[in-house]
């Protein structure tokens, strides 16, 4: 009996100071539950500046890549065969005939569709279509050429302002150049680059490349997140939109990898044709619309077209250098032109208030869902994207979310807003032969890599995405 009680007081004081040894000592923190596992910044960890632009500067082997030539075609299947090494199997492919286009170079539509932007009287300057209906060549350069403003009268420190309506509903405030597309291959310095955007046209049908991210639990429901391969104007197509398929295909590569598993499906597409009118885009909603959340075949659980949830589209990400302004001569005075008209130049630097925007259709069909998702993509820049902040803006235009709008609720990302700021001639590299991998700097890279860590973090909280 003794010893049973010997035995019982042992182990009552062995309890004790094994709970007393689980307590923090005085003057010493209490121990503290692990970290719960983020793995929506494990995945936009795996994104690296020097892998975006390697990607990227892989497209511009193809130059402009304008839709239609060999440079072009190269182009796709170069592409597919990328993804293809990043692990997809799954590759497949829009066919379409693309319009036969109305000029020379620029977009396949009828004159008529181009309007000059309405223009203030008393010397305000002109809007920025105004210069691309004209047939101009861009006005203002990088590094700080400059250039008139359009449209524009004198007025002092007042030239080349004023109000327009830019595309997509936006409104023109403030100083701005003539856009344009480079028709003219002498325009581009770069020998090399001549010879890259060499080749001709090439009658007959055109293809676009995308694969799939199958989801674990909900493989009948995707977003789709895009950019388009294509450019023009006799240049690399760096920016417009090398810089957005990059984007994508680097998404692409990181959810690629079987650790990475996503409860619904994701599918990242290479539209081609945007330059001549969004064709591409247009082609896979005309193909591939009726068959959403089919089962084919029946009973297997394979969707070739899940339901559509939602359009991300990436457009020309890394050029945010701010308004264009007055040329100050040496005397430290603005200069005018011979007709005293204020010069105008967009400076070499990127800017300081740079930023990646997010942009939804306020007048499409689908508005108030757009803006909740792109709401969505600016909280996740927030807490994941290392450099730059994330803005929402209500004028989507002019890119291929633009088929989508009205189906699906549908956002654009890009480097500034594209109807107020890009319309009004910030991107003088737009279109043109500045459009080469020389133009740009880290910054500008480093931007793109922003986005791309923003349009990652919202997809990873979208489609439940896990690291096992």
């Amino acid at each position: 009996m003794r010893s049973k009680i010997l035995a019982g007081t042992a182990a009552i004081v062995i309890m004790v100071v094994a709970l007393a040894a689980q307590q923090p000592q005085q003057g010493q923190p209490a121990p503290q539950p692990p970290a719960p596992v983020d793995d929506i910044g494990t995945l936009v960890g795996r994104l690296e500046l020097e892998k975006y632009k390697a990607t990227l500067k892989g497209l511009t082997q193809f130059g402009d890549r304008r839709q239609g030539t060999k440079r072009n075609r190269d182009a796709v299947n170069w592409i597919q065969k990328q993804l293809e090494s990043y692990g997809y199997t799954n590759a497949e492919r829009i066919t379409y005939d693309p319009p036969v286009p109305t000029r020379e170079c620029g977009p396949s539509v009828p004159a008529s569709v181009v309007k000059p932007e309405p223009q203030r009287q008393g010397g305000a300057g002109g809007g920025g279509a105004a210069g691309a209906a004209g047939g101009g060549r861009a006005a203002g350069a990088a590094g700080g050429t400059g250039a008139r403003a359009g449209g524009g009268g004198g007025g002092g420190g007042n030239a080349g302002r004023g109000l327009a309506t830019g595309s997509g509903g936006s409104r023109l405030v403030g100083n701005r150049l003539p856009t344009s597309v480079n028709c003219d291959p002498m325009a581009q310095p770069d020998e090399r680059i001549r010879t890259l955007n060499s080749g001709p046209i090439i009658p007959g049908p055109v293809d676009e490349v995308y694969v799939t991210k199958i989801g674990t639990k909900y493989p009948n429901e995707m977003y789709i997140v895009g950019a388009h391969m294509d450019g023009h104007g006799y240049n690399e197509a760096v920016n417009d939109d090398g810089s957005g398929t990059a984007l994508v295909m680097e998404l692409a590569r990181v959810f690629a990898d079987p650790k990475v598993e996503t409860e619904r499906s994701i599918r990242f597409a290479l539209w081609n044709g945007e330059e001549g009118g969004l064709n591409g885009a247009r082609a896979y909603v005309a193909q591939r619309q009726a068959l959403q959340g089919i089962e084919n075949p029946k009973g297997s659980g394979k969707y070739p077209e899940p339901k559509w949830l939602g359009m991300i589209q990436h457009d020309m990400m890394m050029w945010d250098h701010g308004m264009p302004k007055p040329v100050i001569g040496p005397d430290g005075k603005p200069q005018v032109d011979a007709n005293g008209r204020g010069v105008l130049a967009v400076s070499k630097e990127q800017r300081l208030e740079a930023d990646v925007n997010v942009e939804f259709q306020i007048a499409s069909k689908f508005a108030d869902e757009a803006m909740k998702l792109a709401f969505v993509f600016k909280l996740a820049g927030e807490k994941y994207a290392t450099d730059y902040p994330v803005n929402v803006g209500p004028h989507m235009t002019n890119t291929d979310s633009g088929p989508f709008q009205d189906i699906v609720p549908a956002i654009s990302l890009r480097e500034n807003e594209r109807g107020a700021q890009t319309g009004a001639g910030w991107n003088p590299t737009w279109h043109t032969p500045l459009d080469v991998w020389t133009t740009f700097t880290d910054k500008d890279f480093r931007l793109g890599l922003n986005a791309a860590q923003t349009t990652l973090a919202a997809l990873a909280q979208l489609t439940g995405a896990k690291v096992k």
